[in-house]
């Protein structure tokens, strides 16, 4: 998506609007973002397959969630669409931490999506229902733990990013942390895996 400029779209439920353009007629769920979307505006399948998952969840109303590898800050605005009452939106990238801050602007949820710069390692306290991450399977590895550690007993943990071929590492890492595979959407190329930590 870097430096190309695109047009409204449909992702399930929801519309991504480039800022500035009107609403399309008909219009679900709007996701304004930056013309420029660098680090993306939900074309790529991994997003929409996270967006069909926040947009498939019973139970987000008054949710806190967490957005690892946030970019855009797409998947934290949809969730605080869909009544997120908090959501963290972490990236390592100070130009995408820029990016998600602007869009979060853009779509009036200043109040509820809390747009970070930093590694997952600053985070030293607080726990999530929903934590997404669509992020590069060796960083799924790397960062299991905390990633587990951060989720309240009984939450989701929504991973994309995964090449097929990684999948069962992942599935493997997640399982010995105390998590049931809940769902999963296997792509073209790619994986979205839902995971549930146990309650015990």
């Amino acid at each position: 998506m870097s430096g190309r400029i695109f047009q409204p779209f449909h992702v399930g439920g929801f519309t991504i609007i480039p800022e500035g353009e009107p609403r399309p007629t008909p219009c679900g769920i709007p996701l304004v973002m930056g013309k420029k979307g660098a680090f993306g505006s939900g074309e790529h399948e991994t997003t929409a397959s996270c967006l069909a998952f926040l947009e498939q969840l019973p139970d987000l109303e008054g949710a806190e969630a967490f957005d690892l590898g946030s970019g855009t800050g797409i998947l934290a605005i949809a969730a605080a669409r869909l009544g997120a009452k908090r959501v963290v939106a972490l990236d390592i990238e100070p130009a995408a931490a820029e990016s998600c801050l602007d869009n979060v602007r853009l779509n009036g949820v200043e109040d509820r999506v809390h747009a970070v710069c930093g590694e997952l390692a600053c985070v030293r306290k607080g726990s999530c229902d929903i934590f997404l991450a669509n992020i590069y399977a060796d960083i799924h590895l790397a960062l299991a733990d905390q990633m587990v550690s951060l989720t309240r007993p009984g939450g989701l943990l929504i991973l994309s990013g995964i090449p097929l071929q990684d999948k069962f590492d992942i599935q493997s890492c997640f399982w010995r942390l105390g998590c049931e595979q809940t769902d999963m959407d296997i792509m073209e190329d790619f994986a979205t895996i839902v995971m549930r930590k146990q309650l015990t």
